[in-house]
């Protein structure tokens, strides 16, 4: 790697920190960095900082807000007794785009992984058993991954909440809308054919 001036190096090994950023792309937004206006560069520095200070976890559904509670859990025109759990923040937006989900979220921060020492005391999951046993709840939608950890997920927090006497539900997996059968893998069909309903 090229030698550069110290603060310009230390930009690099910072901006390579952040996911997907490699060697080449810290350097071209290092560049980009130096290349803008003071006011630009103090602008970015700034709501970095603004992010670290002023962001932080719902207290009800864990989502990342400024307030506490979120705009969701305080909403009088989403249904709060239906709650959607989502592993990460950034689910709610897939969500939301189908402007179909009036409820509200519980965001997990992760899913039952073994392999990587992450267990259901990792998750936030006690929050959500407060929820449902305080009887705010009248169903339970499980939108984990279709991977081996949310799965996993998905059938713990059914366990944990089977004994509460509300409805359970899991998201509906299988072939996308615009695929071709020819090429969806057998865990995506069974899935399919499992979830099939009457026309």
């Amino acid at each position: 790697m090229a030698k550069f001036a110290e603060p310009m190096s230390r930009l690099i090994d910072e901006l390579k920190k952040l996911p997907g950023v490699g060697s080449k792309s810290a350097q071209r937004l290092a560049f980009h960095i130096l290349r803008s206006s003071p006011e630009d560069a103090e602008a970015l520095a700034t709501a970095v900082r603004d992010v670290k200070a002023n962001l932080r976890l719902c207290s009800v559904c864990n989502n990342i807000t400024d307030v506490d509670p979120c705009a969701y859990c305080t909403s009088a025109t989403r249904n709060q007794r239906l709650v959607c759990v989502i592993e990460e923040p950034t689910n709610i937006a897939a969500i939301e785009k189908t402007k179909h989900f009036n409820g509200v979220f519980h965001v997990l921060h992760g899913t039952i992984s073994p392999l990587h020492g992450i267990g259901p005391e990792q998750l936030r999951i006690s929050n959500l058993i407060s929820r449902v046993e305080a009887g705010n709840v009248d169903e339970v939608i499980i939108a984990t991954n279709p991977t081996v950890e949310g799965e996993a997920t998905a059938t713990y927090l059914s366990q944990q909440l089977r004994h509460a006497g509300l409805k359970i539900t899991r998201i509906a997996m299988g072939v996308p809308v615009g695929s071709d059968i020819e090429y969806t893998d057998e865990i995506t069909m069974l899935k399919a054919m499992e979830g099939r309903r009457e026309l």
